[in-house]
């Protein structure tokens, strides 16, 4: 790997930990091929992603950023799980930690905040933002529907009562 080439992965690390709100460090070692494309594909379902990452490069691209004291954890085989979502990347990987020993969360940040391994499980297990969002529109939804019927009830009362007063003038 040339100069430019450093400088670009340098740069392009910036810029994935400027866009994220989580970022996770994982050990992978022993990992085959299909285990590591498997990880990847659950990561993009969840709309985060995985990336292999050499370590003096990433260090140089934490500098500055809100996730820089995660530096000392990059060591060995190190690859970072991160999403926008602030629980995507934390929970796909500690799931997919628990069926696979052979990867092992060392830790994470989040909005500037250096999390433990304690840390990361405890955010793995809150609801992602989607669902969320699911949650508070069935919670909106429901009045709605509610209010619709108790609408519509009245409303067909007094057409029976018209249509029954048209029907006895008429008679």
């Amino acid at each position: 790997m040339d100069r430019t080439e450093k400088e670009d992965l340098v740069a392009s690390l910036k810029q994935v930990f400027a866009d994220s709100a989580i970022v996770v460090v994982t050990h992978y070692s022993g990992m085959t091929v299909a285990q590591m494309t498997e990880l990847r594909g659950q990561m993009r379902e969840a709309g985060a992603s995985f990336k292999v990452t050499k370590n003096r490069l990433t260090r140089l691209a934490l500098e500055g950023t809100d996730f820089q004291d995660l530096g000392d954890m990059f060591t060995g085989p190190t690859a970072i799980a991160y999403s926008r979502d602030p629980v995507a990347a934390a929970k796909v990987v500690v799931n997919f930690a628990k069926d696979n020993e052979k990867l092992i969360v060392l830790g994470g940040a989040f909005n500037g905040q250096l999390l433990d391994v304690d840390g990361v499980q405890t955010l793995a297990k809150l609801p992602s933002l989607d669902e969320l969002r699911g949650k508070l529109v069935g919670l909106l939804n429901t009045p709605a529907t509610r209010i619709a019927g108790i609408m519509q009830a009245p409303a067909g009362q007094v057409a029976r009562v018209i249509g029954a007063y048209g029907a006895s003038e008429a008679a």
